[in-house]
């Protein structure tokens, strides 16, 4: 009989790991499982309440990241949209009315005329200049990367809430078997006197 079982990915491949979050193994046998370990109850229940805190302390950098990515994905489609509506315009000679954002919280008015180019924030207070179909291939690219990176993200996330079930029902298992093995004890003790 095995003592534990790691999570299996579909094919039956046994995950070690996911980017570098370590997988939990769901113990089988309480008592198989802490002669594997050497350690005694306590030990063994003290260093899965400290995986489980590792485990909570990524699930909040991987929640960060998601909300971070999930406020970027509406912004590129939005630059996405007014790099679209600017080249609509270009060569019809009628000027685009727009209001921008100076400064936070102070709005002006601009008259958009023929654009052959768009300014685009690349972050860390730096701005390029880019054509209009440059601007477009990158704003897609963009897009498209930050999606693929919400799904990876979105993956890693629930194989860590996996791992966190798996992890709080071993906590459980370990401490209901030294439940368990105190009773049968006291009762063993109790017929001997």
């Amino acid at each position: 009989m095995a003592t534990s079982a790691s999570p299996q990915q579909p094919g039956g491949a046994v995950v070690a790991e996911r980017r570098g979050i370590p997988a939990a193994s769901f113990v089988e046998d309480v008592q198989i499982y802490l002669n594997q370990l050497g350690l005694d109850v306590n030990s063994t229940l003290a260093f899965l309440q400290e995986r489980l805190q590792q485990y909570k302390v990524v699930e909040m950098k991987l929640l960060a990241q998601q909300r971070d990515l999930q406020a970027k994905i509406p912004d590129i489609e939005k630059c996405l949209d007014v790099v679209a509506t600017l080249q609509a315009k270009k060569g019809t000679g009628e000027a685009l009315l727009t209001d921008f954002e100076a400064s936070e919280g102070i709005y002006s008015r601009a008259r958009v005329e023929d654009i052959d180019s768009v300014c685009l924030w690349l972050g860390a207070n730096v701005m390029l200049e880019y054509s209009c179909e440059e601007a477009t291939s990158l704003l897609r690219k963009n897009l498209e990367n930050a999606k693929a990176s919400l799904e990876v993200l979105i993956a890693d996330l629930q194989f860590l809430r996996d791992q966190v079930t798996i992890t709080q029902v071993t906590i459980a298992r370990v401490y209901n078997w030294d439940v368990h093995q105190r009773r049968v004890r006291q009762a063993l003790a109790s017929q001997d006197s």
